[in-house]
């Protein structure tokens, strides 16, 4: 199972027999996450221009996903005694996805974590897991940035800065983006500090992946940390990591600062 993934380089994990059941009852599911990934790509331009957010490749990928009719969905779990309501909770899922199974409908829910802070993993195992003891998904995915890919966004942004010729702010300026007066004093502070100077491009390569995709964001480690330590058990998970090769270079493309969008029709369930 994904093992076209595999060859690209994707983490897989799967938790609680996930492959099992995929494999058995839901091997379309399966097969249109690898369709919607095999192909997945994030310029280096729209990583520096989404300045750490939800860049445009991964909308590209969410439509990808929508088309395939995994939709943003909200789930509200309402008990009651005696027919009267004592309790309501909703949880939102960012890609939803049903299918017809034994007479009913089974559920597998997905979460998209790209670059939030790492708490988010929290908040999806925790409602993968009720949700799970409520009856109401079969499986859950994250997919998250992967080890080597978080490893290598330094290396990443620094050959961006080569390809460029970026030896200064004037030059990041001219392609569109503007430094704050705190990343300048940072990344002033690397260049002009007497012990072991940096090359303004490295020094400030090194400071927006560590401004926007720093250790406490979403990406594979942290995730591991929690599954690990039983987050989400015993909910099915499948978990997948984003690799270097989804990152394209394009000497002549153009950085355009862009905004998250919405990408889903919400339906509920």
């Amino acid at each position: 199972m994904f093992d076209r993934l595999r060859e690209l380089g994707y983490e897989i994990r799967f938790l609680s027999h996930a492959e099992a059941i995929l494999k058995q009852d839901f091997p379309e599911a399966s097969e249109e996450l690898e369709e919607s990934l095999v192909n997945f790509n994030i310029p280096i331009t729209e990583i520096i221009g989404s300045g750490g957010g939800e860049a445009l490749g991964t909308q590209r990928l969410r439509r990808s996903l929508a088309a395939r009719k995994w939709v943003k969905t909200k789930f509200e779990l309402v008990k009651s005694i005696n027919g009267v309501p004592r309790e309501s909770i909703s949880h939102e899922v960012d890609h939803v996805r049903e299918f017809d199974y034994d007479g009913g409908k089974a559920i597998i829910a997905m979460e998209i974590e790209w670059n939030n802070k790492d708490p988010f993993f929290d908040r999806d195992l925790e409602n993968f897991k009720r949700l799970h003891a409520e009856g109401g998904i079969s499986v859950g995915i994250i997919l998250t940035r992967g080890t080597a890919l978080q490893n290598g966004l330094r290396g990443l942004v620094r050959r961006f800065t080569v390809e460029r010729n970026i030896r200064s702010f004037a030059d990041l300026e001219a392609l569109g983006l503007e430094p704050t007066s705190r990343q300048k004093k940072i990344v002033n502070g690397r260049v002009n500090r007497k012990k072991s100077p940096l090359e303004f491009g490295e020094a400030w390569a090194s400071h927006f992946v560590n401004d926007k995709f720093g250790q406490a964001t979403t990406h594979w480690r942290k995730l591991m940390d929690r599954v690990d330590r039983g987050v989400g058990h015993p909910c099915p998970l499948v978990l997948i990591g984003l690799p270097t090769s989804i990152i394209t270079f394009d000497p002549d493309a153009r950085i355009e600062m862009v905004e998250p969008e919405e990408v889903e029709e919400e339906s509920e369930v």
